[in-house]
This record gives C-alpha cells, structure tokens and sequence, in this order.
C-alpha cells in the first residue's frame, strides 16, 4: 500500500529519509549488533547519540550555552505541574487563554499558587490572538506563559508579549523546530516532540540555567525537578533512548534541508497553497482571523457538519488522513509540519477543489 498523506496534529508524520534510516538501524545500529530500542542508556553508544543529538539541536536554534536542553518524559501536561513547581518563589503567574493547551497549563498551575488570567481570546472561540502588549502584570508575577502556537484552533503568536520585566515560559509543542526563534527571549521552551520532531515520549525542555535550582516548591516530585534532569545530563532514569535517537536524526535531515530559515520559507510556501484556496472557496472556510494564522495547523469548516463528515470520509478513502478538527470544536484541520511534502498539500488543495464542484 501506498503511503498516505498524514495531517494528524500528532502523532504526525515523519519525514520518509529517515524512517527508512531509522529501518536500516532496526536490528543492528552502527555495527553494534543491537537496536537502539535494546541498548542501555548508561552505553558508550547511546552516550553519543544523545550527546549528538542536543549538539545539533544547539545548532539548528542557536542555543546559548547558558541554557540546558532537557530530554524528558510525560508531555506537555507534566510540564504544566513542574513549570510552576520550579519557578514559584511567589507562587503567582500570568497566563494568557488562547485556547485549551493554555488554559490546561493555567488550571494546573493553580493547583500550586494564583494563575492570573492576563488576557483571552475565549469571545470568539479563540480565532485571534489577544493584544498582548499592556498586560495587567504585576510585581509580585515569577513569570508569564503562553501557547505560542494553538494546536486546536490554528493560531500563532506573530510578536511575542510584553512581559514588562518577568520571565516568558512558551509551550511551542506544534511549531516546535518549523521557523527560527530567539531562544534569549525566553527562560523557558519547551515542547511535545510528537508533532514536528519525533516520535511520541520525549518533551525537550530548554531552560535558561540560573533557572534550574534546588529553590522549588515544598514537595515537588524528584522527577519533577528540572536539577535532578540537568545534574545527570538527562539520563537520571532510564530516558525513551529509541525517540531520542529518531529526534536526533529528524535534527540532521532539518540541517540537511537548509536548517530553520529555509523550513520556514517551505512552510510558508505550502501554508499559502491551502489559505489561498480557502480564501476563495464558496464551501470551505477558515476559522482563523488571517492576521493570526499558523503556518501548522489549519481548521476549516463547510458550515454543515453532515458534509464536513463527508469530506473527512471521503478524504480518508483518497488517501487524505486524520483531517477530521478536534473532538472539542469540530469541522476539520490539516497539520501541515515539517515532514508534509508541499505535494501533500497541493494534492488536498485539487481534492477540496473537487468535493465543492461535486457538493456546490
């Protein structure tokens, strides 16, 4: 069977180049008569792969040596917990509600002190990003978070907020490696790699390190503790070695392709394919306010949700997968990360195309 086009927000599809390498190491990795899946994470082999693996994502994002790149486990909703664990000293942050991954991390902040709603864009079901440049922040905030692109919803932050002074915390999970970031900005990046970098099970933390401290919350879990990951070089336990092998091979194909300002460029090209095309269909229509559209995740709706079931199924048997919206809104979504193929797109784009001249 033929491969399909996979438009799944996550797990997403990886790039082809490295799957096949990843199927030639399978049984035997480099000549060391075993797969990555079986070696031992305190071995001389795995040691380089991680190794190499934070070098080349120090490289294709510029990363400052005084942040810690961090392989962890439990996604982004154990992030939620040990960002306000390990940063607390006031136990009070802002958040900014651009959609569910945000308010998500806000709930769960407020299990462990005062999570400020600074701004939302809930009135119109998050279709905008709020104005981000005077927020109600105060002195007594350790620092401000946000969602820089919105998974559900298809929206991006196109400036970073004024944070007026306090540490910006961003969860990039589905933007994560598609376009050049200023990693200075920030005291914490962090993402889910499942989406645009890896197989699912491996969050990568990046965290400036005067961050990392013993100062966390009474009771903070030792896996929770970004100290007891930075101290051990992300080998405290047993990590998911054969995800971050894969990571790192995604790494060197993204360096391959030009590294982050040429992705980008290739993701804006194949973005504009489908806006263009939603911009002037009669049946189809984008739920974002262009101004705040994500070069990733792409929702659109006909309108009636019996036909929209039908796109999806009709889609699906021509090769087009996983474009049915989130259970929590509906309609449709094409992710369209690094892997998808600008092919990918323009071949959904002719199939759209036919669905409306056969649905008109």
């Amino acid at each position: 069977m033929a491969r399909v086009y996979n438009f799944s927000a996550g797990p997403a599809m990886l790039p082809e180049e490295v799957l096949k390498e990843c199927a030639a190491d399978m049984l035997d990795y480099k000549g060391s008569g075993q797969s990555v899946m079986e070696m031992s994470h305190r071995s001389k082999v795995f040691d380089d792969i991680i190794k190499e693996a934070e070098a080349d994502i120090r490289d294709l994002m510029n990363i400052p040596d005084d942040y810690a790149v961090l392989f962890l486990q439990g996604g982004a909703w154990t992030q939620f917990s040990a960002i306000p664990m390990n940063l607390f000293k006031n136990k009070k942050a802002g958040y900014i509600n651009t959609g569910n991954w945000a308010n998500n991390a806000r709930k769960e902040a407020s299990r462990y002190g005062e999570a400020v709603e600074l701004a939302s864009s809930a009135d119109k079901t998050y279709s905008y990003i709020p104005d981000v440049s005077d927020l109600p922040i105060t002195d007594d905030m350790d620092y401000v978070y946000i969602c820089q692109n919105n998974t559900i919803y298809g929206t991006k932050y196109k400036e970073l907020p004024n944070t007026k002074g306090k540490l910006l915390v961003s969860d990039v999970s589905s933007m994560f490696l598609s376009e050049p970031i200023d990693v200075t900005k920030y005291g914490v990046v962090y993402g889910g790699v499942q989406k645009n970098v890896g197989p699912a099970g491996v969050t990568i933390v990046i965290v400036r390190k005067d961050l990392i401290t013993d100062d966390v919350l009474e009771g903070t879990p030792t896996m929770l503790k970004w100290k007891t990951q930075a101290d051990k070089d992300s080998l405290f336990n047993t990590p998911p070695c054969w995800n971050i092998y894969v990571c790192g091979l995604v790494f060197k194909w993204l360096k391959k392709q030009g590294g982050l300002e040429a992705i980008k460029k290739h993701n804006e090209e194949k973005a504009k394919i489908l806006y263009d095309f939603l911009d002037q269909s009669k049946l189809f229509k984008g739920t974002v306010e262009p101004e705040y559209r994500s070069l990733m995740n792409v929702p659109f709706v006909t309108g009636d949700k019996d036909l929209d079931a039908k796109f999806v199924a009709e889609a699906a048997e021509a090769g087009f997968v996983n474009l049915k919206g989130h259970r929590s809104v509906g309609g449709m979504r094409a992710s369209i990360y690094n892997a998808m193929p600008i092919e990918g797109v323009q071949k959904l784009v002719e199939f759209m195309d036919k669905f409306e001249k056969e649905n008109a």
